[in-house]
């Protein structure tokens, strides 16, 4: 069952037409366009894509920019499947990967997403989906401080990077890999680039921390977003490195209120949505309007994703 905001469903769903899948986006691109705005999400079910060459196909159809996971500084670890295409974050079925915009704690993201899946899992799996827009609504009425601190102040986040690939973490992605270098003067290069500060820890792992960032995004016709990694980072950026209280501030290093941030997440997880994955599944996100995660799961699941814009 869909949920409803604002008398439109969400997500919305296209139902299998006779026609291919990238036949139909390319004829009907405007009319998806209209409903990825009204809504944050369409999926398209029944089409049967069943491998990263048919999605690529799709991403082709629709026919807008985007770039590839070398080039993004995505803390996830991934396998390229095209150029355009690869796997969903790699980490352990058990762990559950928290609402996020994509690669919000960054400053180069991607505008949508899309996510195929090719394997649906025994139990779990879903993909939860929350509209950060009406999150935001919702927190004007109950935490104004804390929304107010986050337009005037922003974030800034703070992670380490193993030197090599940690598949068993969800932000385990090298900073070999991250900032395609091999060596730390090419990595210092390109964080100076970015505005970011650092420093080199004895295991050769990285200790990295954003610029300012914004927290709240205008997202168009008066409407604005809770668009960040706030919650992803402060429940689930764990692991052999990384401590969760360590790894966000405002953006002028004070502290954030975690009370009323806990009161943010209550809310996210109210409003969320699971989309329960079925094979040949095709789903596009606006990534400003729209955060995601990953529910743990057993059996396999194979999901794949592409960055647009």
């Amino acid at each position: 069952m869909t949920q409803i905001w604002n008398d439109i469903p969400f997500p919305a769903i296209i139902a299998s037409i006779a026609s291919p899948l990238p036949q139909y986006i390319m004829e009907n691109k405007a009319d998806i366009d209209e409903r990825l705005a009204s809504t944050g999400t369409v999926l398209f079910r029944g089409f049967n894509i069943g491998s990263a060459q048919e999605l690529d196909n799709v991403i082709e159809a629709y026919g807008e920019d985007g770039f590839t996971y070398e080039k993004s500084l995505s803390n996830a670890v991934r396998v390229n499947l095209t150029p355009r295409v690869f796997t969903a974050n790699e980490a352990p079925q058990d762990v559950e990967i928290f609402l996020h915009h994509e690669m919000a704690q960054t400053p180069l993201y991607p505008s949508k997403l899309f996510f195929s899946c090719m394997v649906a899992p025994e139990t779990g799996g879903a993909t939860p989906l929350c509209r950060s827009d009406i999150l935001l609504q919702k927190l004007r009425d109950t935490e104004p401080e804390l929304v107010a601190a986050f337009e005037g102040k922003g974030v800034k986040y703070t992670n380490i990077m193993p030197e090599e690939d940690d598949i068993a973490s969800g932000q385990g992605r090298s900073w070999k890999s991250t900032f395609s270098a091999t060596s730390r003067n090419e990595v210092e290069t390109r964080l100076s680039e970015l505005g970011y500060s650092w420093d080199w820890l004895p295991s050769g792992a990285l200790k990295v921390t954003t610029p300012r960032l914004e927290a709240i995004r205008d997202i168009g016709k008066g409407e604005t977003s809770f668009f960040n990694q706030l919650i992803a980072a402060f429940r689930g950026w764990k692991d052999a490195r990384n401590d969760p209280s360590k790894s966000i501030t405002y953006g002028d290093d004070s502290p954030i209120d975690l009370e009323a941030l806990n009161t943010a997440i209550t809310l996210a997880d109210s409003l969320s949505y699971d989309l329960n994955w079925q094979a040949g599944d095709v789903a596009l996100i606006d990534n400003y309007r729209v955060m995601h995660g990953r529910r743990p799961y057993t059996g396999k699941r194979r999901v794949i994703t592409s960055l647009i814009g």
